[in-house]
């Protein structure tokens, strides 16, 4: 099903067959990666099964994916070669040992970094190695939970164990966190922005009910994407709920 998806959507059919939250965050990201031909080398360190990568291929950009999971990885390849997106690979590295990925470092423009960095103990050494892998001039992409968001299931109210067990290691990020860690591994902030807001919520909460008992729950809340994702922002700051992502862009400076 997810195949024949694939053929008849392309790489949008990734972005929609889960929930809401990966359409709110790639259009946030999309924003930031403008349409190019100079084929810039784009790292998506956590990538996995590919929506991103793939994404950013047909804007004009060189992928690299990276996954410690190796069933995710052939998914990935596999999605990528559907969809055309010939300018993406994938590799499968535990990206708490990104700074063994020697032949990797100073060697992109961009470094995506999406619903990952919460999942690392060692988030500064995480934020380090990835502005090693940047050139000068490049920028880091990255999306994590803001601390200060409203559960939307029961596990988002934690806890969080000090251990890494593929959940998240910490409830997330203020601004000042995402400022200090910038600070602390030579960053310059660019922007910190919000993401994944109220309606948006609302939604994603629906669409974890019925993935238990729907197989295609994913049907269910299609109608409903156009809705969240025009007007999820505005009624958000409206009606003054928070939103579940705090979003960072950043750059690697040119000169020291």
């Amino acid at each position: 099903m997810r195949n024949l998806l694939l053929r008849i959507l392309g790489s949008l059919a990734p972005l929609i067959h889960s929930d809401t939250g990966t359409m709110d965050r790639w259009l946030w990201v999309r924003r930031r990666l403008p349409i190019t031909r100079n084929g810039e080398q784009l790292l998506d360190v956590g990538c996995g099964t590919g929506a991103f990568s793939i994404n950013a291929d047909k804007r004009g950009y060189t992928c690299l994916g990276l996954t410690w999971d190796e069933p995710a990885t052939a998914v990935a390849t596999e999605r990528a070669r559907i969809c055309k997106a010939d300018k993406t690979s994938f590799r499968v590295v535990d990206v708490r040992q990104l700074d063994q990925q020697t032949d990797l470092i100073g060697g992109f423009d961009v470094v995506l970094c999406c619903e990952n960095i919460e999942h690392i103990l060692d988030d500064r050494k995480l934020m380090a190695d990835m502005f090693a892998v940047l050139k000068p001039g490049g920028r880091l992409v990255l999306t994590t939970p803001w601390h200060d968001y409203d559960p939307i299931t029961l596990p988002d109210a934690g806890p969080f164990l000090q251990e890494e067990t593929g959940w998240h290691v910490r409830r997330g990020y203020t601004k000042c966190m995402l400022e200090e860690l910038c600070a602390k591994t030579g960053f310059a902030v660019e922007e910190i922005d919000y993401n994944v807001g109220w309606l948006s919520q609302k939604t994603i909460f629906i669409f974890q009910k019925l993935k238990f008992i729907l197989p295609l729950a994913w049907l269910v809340i299609l109608p409903l994407r156009p809705i969240v994702h025009l007007f999820d922002r505005p009624l958000t700051r409206f009606f003054g709920r928070k939103f579940f992502s705090i979003c960072l862009v950043a750059y690697r400076p040119r000169f020291r």
